[in-house]
């Protein structure tokens, strides 16, 4: 199985950076944004390589779920197996191109379940000279959150870019099913200031919009589908909003049964800003419901991760 990528390269030689989307099958911004970036929006390339893959998950895509027929998380399948299935040999290639690029950004958004708040994010790297790129190719992107996590986690695309030393970023807006033209403009201005930032293109650095900057090295930081899990398969009703600072020990809102016989109240376990939120009703014993941002951990200045 071969991705489909689009690349472009300049005269001049430069860093050869990777940009990704659609590695769940219903994030759609990210589709949009890069394929407005293969068009007349980039600039020229004055130094370096492009390479985009609008849509990395394709089977997943055509079914319209984040899976594709083998009910396989591409990010969590890294580095996957050529001879595997078909999300396994995804994987594979993935993680090839990963292996040969210079810089590499993901984006995603909260797929057709979930709501996630505009942010950077990245593994922090145990290389220190890695993770200054990163925390930079983060303030660059210019969303309001930037989010350095657990370098452990397995599986993922960044987990392939931290194995070969390749400085990686993720990114996530929004979601619920739509593809929200703010979201799409964000990420064809956060792309280009990155390419800006690494000189492959001419372009000036907007203001920054960064708010919130945090970096938690505690173990399964990050990893989203673990916190704040449903108690049982039901219907899932939040008495929060997304955005909204909460302190643990608040409702987050309630689970109750098909019939309303049986009703679960959900208790915030940190204190911070709501990141992450469950906004399809439908939920699974064990979903993650939300994600809190704990910003006692903030770093004293946004806007520099240094």
């Amino acid at each position: 199985m071969q991705l489909k990528t689009i690349t472009s390269k300049a005269a001049q030689e430069g860093p050869h950076l990777l940009i990704t989307g659609g590695v769940h099958g219903d994030e759609f911004e990210p589709m949009a944004a890069l394929r407005r970036l293969a068009g007349p929006e980039l600039p020229p390339l004055q130094r370096g390589q492009l390479t985009l893959v609008p849509v990395v998950n394709e089977p997943a895509f055509l079914r319209g779920h984040r899976t594709g027929d083998d009910e396989l998380d591409l990010a969590r399948t890294c580095p996957g197996d050529p001879h595997g299935s078909v999300t396994e040999q995804i994987a594979y290639q993935l993680s090839e191109l990963i292996q040969r690029a210079d810089y590499y950004i993901d984006l995603h958004t909260g797929g057709t379940t979930l709501q996630v708040l505009p942010l950077a994010g990245y593994v922090l790297h145990p290389q220190q000279d890695i993770l200054d790129q990163q925390r930079a190719m983060a303030q660059a992107f210019n969303l309001p959150i930037i989010w350095g996590t657990d370098h452990r986690l397995p599986g993922r695309s960044l987990s392939v870019a931290r194995d070969c030393g390749v400085p990686a970023i993720y990114t996530e807006y929004l979601g619920g099913g739509q593809s929200d033209p703010a979201g799409v403009d964000a990420y064809v201005q956060g792309c280009l200031n990155v390419m800006g930032s690494l000189g492959m293109i001419d372009h000036e650095q907007p203001p920054s919009k960064v708010c919130h900057v945090v970096e938690d090295p505690r173990e399964h930081s990050g990893h989203m589908q673990i916190c704040h899990r449903s108690p049982m398969t039901g219907f899932f009703q939040p008495t929060i909003q997304l955005g909204d600072h909460i302190t643990a020990g608040m409702p987050l809102g309630t689970v109750c049964d098909l019939v309303g016989e049986r009703r679960e109240t959900v208790l915030a376990e940190q204190t911070g800003l709501v990141i992450v939120l469950k906004t399809f009703p439908r939920v699974s014993e064990d979903e993650a419901l939300a994600v809190i941002l704990e910003t006692d951990l903030e770093l004293d200045a946004p806007g520099s991760a240094s």
